[in-house]
């Protein structure tokens, strides 16, 4: 010992998700904390549905009940300063009614709102009419996360091209968020765009393919490091183009992984967690 006091620990910022469970660990509630992790935000959470679930699809799932929901969001918020929260699967139209009503009195943090309607294996995540349900949350969004099936669903009209993810983008903004990235992921070709529209621009944020199946939860990543970049203090476009970097490279790391028999998972700690044995 040196006599010396040593400096006081950093207190992590604290983020919320609001989503389903992956007993598989790539997508959901597990994505979300590890995302968060990375970042070095602390990571809270309320659980919307229980999934038996794998990189092959959605086996069975189980929302919760209401109350239990709002229970888990009050014990978080009355005992952490969360300064940002994020949504995933909301399973029903009663979550997301609940969800509505609690921004609507201002008793969540600033929002990212990921519409999660079907899974990538194709299951249904959402009972009854997703789509006019989320668009009622919209207008309380900070920022909107739709992929191009996503996009298509919230709009009612098609979202193939590039041109389309523009108007789309544009149209989504025009009902509520203040930022709208639209995730070009689906799209055919080399290089891949998100479209983001908010704070008066219209930008396009592009970065190479990667040839890989490895892409099961990479939606609920992107959105969860929106959010902790957020609750780092970033603006909330710079925290796309953040979240968008820490994505591309965590599917580039996890490429050639063979976990599981369909979309694999992504490597959310390979930039920070060393590798192999010492």
């Amino acid at each position: 010992m040196t006599g010396q006091s040593l400096p006081l620990p950093f207190t992590p910022p604290v983020a919320l998700t609001i989503a389903g469970s992956d007993s598989g660990g790539g997508a959901g509630i597990a994505a979300d904390l590890k995302t968060f992790a990375a970042h070095g935000v602390f990571g809270t959470l309320a659980i919307t549905a229980i999934t038996a679930q794998d990189t092959a699809g959605v086996h069975n799932a189980i929302p919760v009940d209401p109350s239990l929901l709002d229970a888990q969001i009050d014990a978080v918020l009355g005992d952490f300063p969360v300064s940002v929260a994020k949504t995933g699967m909301l399973a029903t139209l009663e979550l997301l009614e609940l969800i509505i009503d609690r921004v609507k009195t201002k008793r969540l943090p600033p929002l990212v709102v990921d519409p999660v309607m079907v899974s990538t294996s194709g299951a249904a995540l959402f009972e009854g009419d997703a789509a006019a349900a989320y668009r009622r949350l919209l207008p309380y969004a900070l920022v909107l996360t739709p992929n191009l099936p996503e996009a298509e669903a919230l709009l009612g009209t098609r979202v193939k091209y590039l041109s389309d993810m523009r108007d789309a983008a544009k149209a989504l903004h025009d009902l509520g968020p203040q930022v709208v990235v639209v995730k070009g992921g689906h799209l055919p070709g080399p290089r891949a765009v998100d479209v983001v529209a908010g704070g008066g621009e219209l930008l396009e944020l592009g970065f190479p393919m990667v040839q890989t199946r490895n892409v099961h939860g990479s939606g609920c990543t992107l959105s969860a490091a929106i959010a902790a970049n957020l609750a780092l203090g970033y603006s909330p476009v710079d925290s796309v183009r953040r979240a968008r970097v820490f994505v591309t490279d965590a599917i580039v790391r996890s490429s050639n992984w063979v976990l599981g028999s369909g979309h694999g998972p992504l490597d959310h700690f390979g930039a920070v967690v060393p590798r192999g044995r010492h």
